[in-house]
């Protein structure tokens, strides 16, 4: 599913046109990115939280030539889904 299939979703869903649905997942997602770079975390419960974590520097290697190779720190994005989202993906069949 890629952008325009969500927008279409949520547009049948929410019964709004398109034109809006587009604008508010628009709003929404750029407003998570803005949060997570400057260091927040973002939680929306039963679907997952949003968080900037650290990667430290570590060696690496060039896969073209195999030389060795410092791979500097950096700040990644990270997604944790929450429960009610791992249930659904992995519904538990014991009950």
């Amino acid at each position: 599913m890629n952008k325009g299939d969500l927008v279409d979703k949520i547009a049948d869903r929410a019964t709004v046109t398109k034109k809006q649905a587009d604008a508010v997942l628009t709003a929404a997602l750029e407003t998570i990115m803005e949060a997570v770079s400057e260091g927040e975390k973002v939680t929306l419960v039963g679907f997952g939280s949003f968080e900037r974590r650290e990667r430290k520097a570590r060696e690496g290697r060039n896969p073209k030539t195999g030389d060795k190779m410092e791979i500097p720190a950096t700040k990644v994005p990270a997604f944790s889904a929450g429960k009610l989202f791992k249930d659904r993906v992995a519904p538990d069949d014991e009950e």
